[in-house]
């Protein structure tokens, strides 16, 4: 199977860096795991690592910024949202790191795109302990993929940094903080639900858990693992056809009026777990036609996959115009009629 397909890819840009890892000598690109390195620069990553999550759990975003690469210190606005958003699940947490990766790439132009392996890989696979990464225009240096498990009283995260030598330094190249759970459910609980809504015949439903489960049970992106893999193969027949994936969008009739929705996926909001729909849509600046526009879409998904009514608690609906721009809107299930 193409694991190139269960992976997303990382564009390179101001905001975050990019890394990657290689089995192939001739793209002189290599992968190292934490316990293969000498003391000093396993103790120097390990250091790097544990101080900007320090800072993080302080919202020290103007700490983070001063230790960042060039690249990403000149765009940092969206990681300083991230960090200001997730502070309180960080604050007062015990931290769990695990092996991390140091990954070299040499070379005189970036990469277009690679897909690259660290550890062990067996006939069947990944194995415990390794792992798949794939990345668009790879930049030469050195990186290191550091993952923390961070528990607090108020949440379970992972907690990702890209670090990227610079002189003696390791500096931040891009940051990562994901809940560990949904609504109080972690990848089991989604994957448990997954099979039961798949036996029962909603297969949507199961879709979505199984959504819900893959991202759960994978600290980034664009990286995979044995047990991601595991999940992708189990879910992949199921994909429903109806739905958009791949960039390409799904066509969602309510009333007159044909929609082309852009994503469908499940999201913790607070306590409750609920179904977000994002849409294109010409402008958003008129929030009064932008919010009757996204109650026609919620009552139109609902209609279309009434299943939907037993997993979710509710729907979010995100009129997103050419530039980016978004307006939603939330409708508790048991108002959508």
């Amino acid at each position: 199977m193409n694991r190139a397909r269960r992976l997303g890819t990382l564009q390179l840009g101001a905001a975050l860096a990019v890394l990657a890892v290689s089995a192939f000598p001739v793209q002189a690109q290599s992968c190292q795991m934490s316990a293969d390195l000498d003391d000093a620069t396993r103790a120097a990553i390990r250091t790097a690592g544990q101080r900007y999550f320090d800072l993080a759990a302080k919202g020290d975003a103007a700490g983070l910024q001063q230790n960042a690469t060039a690249s990403l210190a000149s765009d940092f606005a969206g990681l300083e949202s991230t960090v200001k958003d997730r502070q309180h699940d960080l604050a007062g947490a015990q931290v769990t790191p695990r092996p991390f990766f140091l990954l070299e790439a040499e070379g005189p132009a970036p990469t277009p795109h690679a897909e690259f392996f660290c550890g062990v890989f067996g006939k069947n696979g990944q194995t415990s302990g390794s792992a798949a990464f794939v990345f668009d225009n790879l930049p030469a240096g050195k990186y290191a993929v550091v993952i923390l498990d961070a528990t607090s009283p108020t949440a379970r995260s992972s907690f990702s940094l890209i670090l990227q030598q610079v002189g003696n330094d390791w500096k931040l190249s891009g940051l990562y903080i994901k809940p560990a759970q949904l609504a109080g459910h972690d990848s089991d609980w989604m994957v448990a639900r997954a099979r039961e809504y798949k036996t029962k015949g909603q297969l949507h439903n199961a879709w979505f858990s199984y959504l819900a489960a893959r991202s759960l049970i994978s600290p980034l992106p664009f990286m995979s693992t044995a047990a991601s893999d595991k999940l992708y193969d189990e879910s992949q027949a199921l994909q429903p056809a109806d739905l958009p994936s791949e960039g390409k969008t799904a066509d969602l009739v309510a009333g007159n009026t044909t929609y082309k929705l852009t994503a469908v996926f499940p999201q913790a909001v607070g306590n409750d777990l609920d179904l977000i729909v994002r849409y294109q849509a010409a402008d958003v600046s008129n929030t009064h036609a932008a919010y009757d526009s996204n109650v026609a879409v919620i009552k139109a998904v609902v209609a279309k996959y009434p299943e939907v009514r037993e997993a979710f608690a509710g729907v979010v609906a995100r009129a997103v115009d050419p530039s980016g721009r978004d307006y939603g809107t939330l409708m508790a299930m048991k108002d959508v009629r």
